[in-house]
């Protein structure tokens, strides 16, 4: 795509944007409806879509993909009338006769760049929001999940005037050739080396970024926490789409009086979701391209491994593995995983652990499992992170009523429900005057205003 063709593209959506259209409640509502029927009748297309590039089962489509995108869709259809409201704020004694209040505005012409371990959700999410708060959409899928890229392309195209929704496809020079051109708001979710990339390409033109990224996110695994339940919820946290979620938990800090009984319940918990051999499971996801299963099969020379450690390099896949023995020098803790290999370290001092992870970015998750509140409260209020849970792993990103975004390195803004919204939406002051009178100690006129400012200002 050549640099013609990019401002073609921005300019029929700005066209678009200024005739006002957007700007309307039904008009939103209509748009959020379409994307939600259109969603159920690609349905079939879309599971084998996510199957082609992943080989994600119908299920794991559903829950992690699909289902969450029809929540989010009726969360906004249900509270999109109250969000667009303006809201009416107070205003002090020195502007006596004036009404103040904030209104919603869109910010234009936005521009989604999405990953491929989600490639639905994580596109059409933030779409989700840039439309409720009447924007334009130029997505921009990842070309690393093709099949998935395709589908949107199509269902969009059928669905949306391109004025108004439209997919840009192709590789990394599509991307640059976009990030050149001046956007009303660019939403990014990726790693953090191209975060910065679309943070310096948006900053020529001054344009707000959400960036969405990752990290090294720890679960905390104390001496009193509910070992097999535990065990359960880190395996289903981290090894669902075969690790590759920017909020799956990267590493295991456990205390060393419950490190075996922890590394048994979980080698316990992958059979029973997995089987004995979860490389012939036809169910299991598998890596997204070669370069990735390259970095991630170099990581199982660090450490012993004390379960999985297969591979199937035709397939793509590497079996949930589990590392012990790992220290911070080793290859795999310099960066975010990313995949199906889970390092497991030993702690006795929670305060050690805290201390370490205060000198560490800032990672988009953190989880604690523990049953005393004190220690769980010291945790949250001590260590730095984007959010996370407390005897769970991942399923704070499933309510709508918290707002999702990392912090530092992990990201900057948030979105899921109200607050996608408001992402995409720049909140506007008004003050309205009144004409019935005029107070006249606002204008400098001698002593007198003198006196009766500096008294109304005390």
């Amino acid at each position: 795509m050549g640099t013609i063709e990019a401002e073609k593209i921005i300019n029929r959506q700005r066209n678009f944007f200024q005739t006002g259209e957007t700007l309307a409640y039904e008009f939103r509502k209509q748009k959020l409806t379409a994307l939600k029927d259109m969603l159920k009748s690609y349905k079939k297309e879309i599971y084998q879509a996510l199957k082609n590039d992943l080989n994600k089962s119908e299920y794991e489509a559903l829950t992690t993909e699909l289902g969450f995108l029809h929540t989010e869709i009726d969360f906004a259809l249900k509270h999109l009338k109250n969000w667009m409201k303006s809201e009416k704020t107070e205003t002090p004694v020195t502007h006596k006769g004036s009404k103040s209040y904030i209104q919603k505005e869109p910010y234009g012409v936005t521009l989604v760049m999405a990953p491929w371990n989600y490639p639905l959700q994580l596109a059409i999410a933030p779409a989700i929001g840039a439309i409720a708060a009447g924007n334009t959409v130029v997505m921009k899928p990842s070309e690393l999940t093709q099949s998935t890229s395709a589908i949107l392309a199509d269902m969009i195209r059928a669905t949306f005037d391109e004025g108004y929704f439209t997919v840009v496809e192709g590789a990394k020079d599509v991307s640059q050739q976009l990030l050149e051109q001046r956007w009303d708001y660019i939403f990014f979710t990726g790693s953090t080396n191209v975060g910065k990339i679309v943070m310096e390409k948006a900053s020529k033109h001054l344009t707000p970024v959400t960036l969405e990224l990752g990290g090294k996110s720890p679960v905390i695994v104390d001496k009193d926490a509910k070992v097999d339940l535990a065990a359960k919820r880190i395996v289903w946290g981290k090894f669902t789409n075969a690790g590759q979620t920017c909020v799956a938990p990267d590493y295991v800090y456990v205390h060393e009086k419950v490190k075996l009984k922890l590394l048994r319940a979980m080698k316990k918990h992958i059979q029973s979701f997995y089987g004995k051999k979860p490389l012939q499971n036809e169910d299991y996801v598998r890596i997204v391209g070669k370069d990735h299963f390259d970095r991630l099969h170099a990581f199982l020379a660090d450490g012993d491994i004390v379960h999985g450690g297969n591979v199937n390099d035709e397939k793509l896949s590497i079996e949930p593995t589990i590392l012990d023995k790992i220290s911070w020098d080793d290859a795999l803790m310099q960066d975010e995983i990313f995949g199906p290999l889970l390092p497991v370290m030993t702690f006795r001092s929670l305060d050690d652990v805290i201390g370490e992870m205060k000198q560490m970015e800032k990672p988009l998750a953190l989880y604690y499992f523990g049953e005393t509140e004190q220690k769980q409260r010291h945790v949250m209020t001590n260590v730095p992170f984007g959010g996370g849970c407390i005897n769970d792993t991942l399923y704070h990103l499933a309510n709508p009523h918290l707002p999702f975004g990392g912090i530092g390195n992990s990201g900057m803004g948030a979105y899921h429900g109200k607050y996608s919204f408001d992402t995409f939406s720049h909140r506007k002051s008004i003050l309205k005057q009144t004409t019935k009178f005029d107070i006249p100690f606002r204008y400098p006129s001698g002593r007198l205003s003198k006196a009766i400012v500096e008294r109304l200002m005390k």
